[in-house]
């Protein structure tokens, strides 16, 4: 499998996740197509892409690395003192104990056999952003993980530019990280803020009413914009 054909089927696949997750229809994603061993087939290509360069990456743990890179999209605190994919940039909670990770492992999305290959790709930018720039890192860690905050943000700002090869795999990425602390969107509102979602409540999210849902006393705009329909049912929907 190519890097270019790899790198095509993460886009679909994580493309369709995030459409699932914003119209709330969570399926499998069925553009992405199988996906033998895609980890290996896309660090192949990438390391390709490297110039024969002799690189190893070292350990690519794919919850540790996925964690430092949400947490470098939205930084939260050390859940304990040996916590090394949390950069402990930030007090509070971030994606991470948000929960970005089990939003990527929701079966209805299908992303799981995607991490293995996202973490790679992570890694192998890492190594690459790091033998540039003459860092050496740990060894025992992941390559991302081994990078401190200030190099992860850098890192993660070229990764997403306008200009970068693989853009649209990193801003989906970062995108699941965002709407897993903004709105729990792998959970039930109603349930996620009865758990003390860390997001939800970092923000502020209001209660619904008593039958669950969310009514709002005053207009936004400080006046009624329209008439309510007289057909609207008692739960605000159109007859």
């Amino acid at each position: 499998m190519s890097s270019g054909i790899g790198r095509r089927r993460l886009v679909a696949a994580l493309t369709a996740a995030v459409a699932a997750v914003a119209t709330g229809a969570l399926s499998a994603p069925a553009t992405a197509g199988p996906l033998p061993d895609p980890a290996q087939g896309l660090l192949d290509g990438l390391l390709d892409d490297l110039g024969g360069a002799d690189v190893s990456l070292g350990p690519v743990d794919t919850t540790a690395t996925l964690e430092a890179f949400a947490d470098t999209v939205v930084p939260g605190e050390k859940r304990h003192a040996r916590d090394h994919a949390i950069a402990g940039a930030t007090g509070g909670p971030g994606a991470v104990q948000a929960g970005a990770i089990d939003m990527l492992r929701l079966p209805e999305l299908g992303l799981g056999p995607l991490m293995p290959a996202l973490a790679g790709l992570l890694c192998t930018e890492a190594t690459r952003y790091a033998l540039g720039r003459g860092k050496v890192l740990l060894p025992s860690r992941p390559a991302f993980v081994a990078l401190d905050f200030g190099d992860r943000t850098r890192l993660t700002a070229q990764l997403t530019g306008p200009d970068a090869v693989d853009r649209q795999v990193w801003v989906l990425l970062a995108l699941f990280a965002s709407i897993a602390f903004d709105n729990a969107a792998h959970l039930h509102t109603v349930k996620a803020l009865e758990q003390r979602h860390p997001g939800l409540a970092w923000l502020r999210f209001p209660a619904p009413d008593a039958d669950g849902l969310w009514r709002f006393p005053t207009y936004s705009y400080g006046k009624r914009l329209a008439r309510e329909h007289p057909h609207t049912t008692a739960g605000g929907h159109p007859a």
